[in-house]
């Protein structure tokens, strides 16, 4: 007889529809009125809300400030990047009139119309570019160390919730410098400040690449990332980091003069992680009962559930719950205090129970009048079974429970990365590489192939797989492309993916 569990479908039945009920089990998100568009709820915002901080706090250690640049770009400055906007053409939203009048039949048209067409913001390279341009005169205004949080709209026809949607939020960072190298020590930095947020925060392991030619962002000179196994060993590419090199500075005119007073164009980067990181949590950690958050990201992480059968029990369980909380929201957890509350609701408890289990809430402590006279709390954690509970005395797990959330983020992680050594393997042919993935198989394969694969695009298309990046670390041993037998290959990662 099949295990019962809270999700329906369960992953392995059909993976994408567990995701979708994830989302919905865990009260994450919903579709909105507008198509391809979704309405991030509260427990959902918590999570990216603790998303944001982490890494806006890590950008401003690495010396970079918040600004805001308009929504709307006039489509003169996406043309003045050909490759550009060629890469983004087909997913524009665009704005052609300003105002609504009475239409003929009771209803609104578009009345005024632009003298020239706005495009809603697919990304900020082109208008960043020309506030650059005014804004830089000497090698003394460079650097510049520019971040924003905003949303973007890409017209996606097919979408998911968090993973693709046609409007999103993210931060995408933008810099100029004076200089190749430093432009290109800025790239690698944001890869590693992504890498060690993911890793750390997310408790998700990620291999730091460069793309392929072929999975370059358009415009940049390269394309660097970060590419995470999902549990259905699928890739995520999980975040991304450019060198524009000189070439949007050309096409914006972003000049200076440098020491010795010659005019010079600027090196530029970009960069940036989006609401798709709240996807690629919930696909790396949840399980069949639903999601499963690090503490690191969790919007509580401990909720304590009263039982109680009378008002006399009401009023003492409440009393101790209440100390309980106090003393324990005065324990320090990865720096600030451990969050903490008491569901009081008027609620069954079962119910209660399997509500934050489906929420992903790291630590539940179900307190009844046996736990007051007892002293103790009856402890359940998210990463165990749902029905592995224990009773700890309340002292004790009042001075442990910062070391209890950091082996549950610790414990979050190793499964993950245990999950993808188990699923990534080397092949030597292509043969190999489609036994990599028959049958439904798969995870990251590692193969020696030539860094244009434009020349086996075709076969890829066919196979369902796609390049996700030339791995930074731990690939130094070179070879003969699979599928042209150019020598002097790197190894690459082919994956199906998101």
């Amino acid at each position: 007889m099949a295990k019962k569990t809270a999700i329906q479908p369960t992953r392995e039945q059909n993976y994408p529809e567990w995701y979708q009920q994830i989302i919905k089990a865990a009260d994450l998100a919903e579709v909105s009125p507008v198509r391809g568009c979704m309405v991030i709820k509260p427990w959902g915002y918590a999570i990216w809300e603790n998303m944001q901080q982490d890494l806006d706090r890590r950008f401003k250690e690495t010396g970079h400030v918040n600004a805001y640049f308009p929504l709307f770009i006039p489509m003169s400055f996406l043309e003045k990047e050909a490759e550009h906007v060629d890469g983004f053409a087909k997913e524009c939203a665009v704005v052609t009139h300003h105002r609504l009048e009475p239409g003929p039949n009771g209803g609104l048209v578009p009345g005024g119309e632009l003298e020239e067409p706005l495009i809603v913001r697919p990304t900020s390279e082109t208008i960043i570019g020309s506030m650059f341009s005014k804004w830089v005169q000497s090698y003394r205004d460079l650097p510049i160390l520019m971040n924003q949080w905003a949303n973007v709209v890409r017209w996606e026809l097919r979408t998911r919730m968090f993973l693709r949607t046609a409007e999103f939020l993210w931060q995408e960072g933008h810099t100029a410098h004076a200089t190749k190298d430093e432009a290109m020590d800025e790239t690698i930095q944001m890869l590693g400040v992504y890498a060690d947020f993911a890793q750390e925060v997310m408790a998700m392991p990620v291999v730091k690449g460069e793309k392929t030619v072929a999975e370059r962002f358009p415009g940049a000179v390269s394309t660097y990332s970060i590419e995470a196994m999902m549990q259905d060993r699928k890739a995520l590419q999980a975040g991304t980091s450019h060198f524009l090199g000189q070439n949007f500075a050309k096409a914006q005119e972003i000049m200076y003069l440098d020491a010795d007073g010659q005019r010079q164009h600027a090196w530029t980067t970009s960069w940036g992680v989006s609401t798709r990181l709240v996807g690629g949590l919930i696909m790396t950690h949840s399980d069949d009962d639903g999601l499963v958050l690090p503490p690191r990201l969790a919007p509580q992480h401990v909720v304590i559930i009263p039982i109680y059968r009378s008002d006399e029990e009401r009023a003492q369980v409440l009393e101790y719950c209440d100390k309980l909380t106090a003393e324990v929201s005065a324990q320090q957890y990865a720096g600030s205090k451990v969050r903490i509350k008491v569901d009081a609701r008027d609620e069954r408890s079962s119910k209660k129970v399997w509500k934050y289990i489906k929420q992903g809430v790291p630590i539940r402590l179900e307190i009844g009048p046996r736990d007051v006279a007892g002293d103790s709390v009856f402890m359940a954690r998210r990463d165990q079974g749902v029905r592995d509970k224990a009773n700890v005395d309340r002292q004790t797990f009042i001075q442990t429970v910062p070391t209890i959330l950091e082996q549950i983020q610790s414990n979050l992680f190793q499964r993950a990365l245990d999950f993808r050594e188990a699923n990534t393997g080397k092949v030597e042919s292509r043969d190999e590489l489609k036994a990599f993935f028959k049958g439904g198989g798969g995870g990251f394969a590692l193969a020696f192939a030539s860094e244009d694969d434009r020349e086996y695009e075709e076969t890829l298309k066919r196979m369902k797989l796609t390049t996700r990046c030339i791995p930074l670390e731990d690939n130094e041993e070179t070879g003969q492309c699979i599928f042209t037998g150019k020598a002097g290959c790197k190894r690459i990662i082919f994956a199906k993916a998101y």
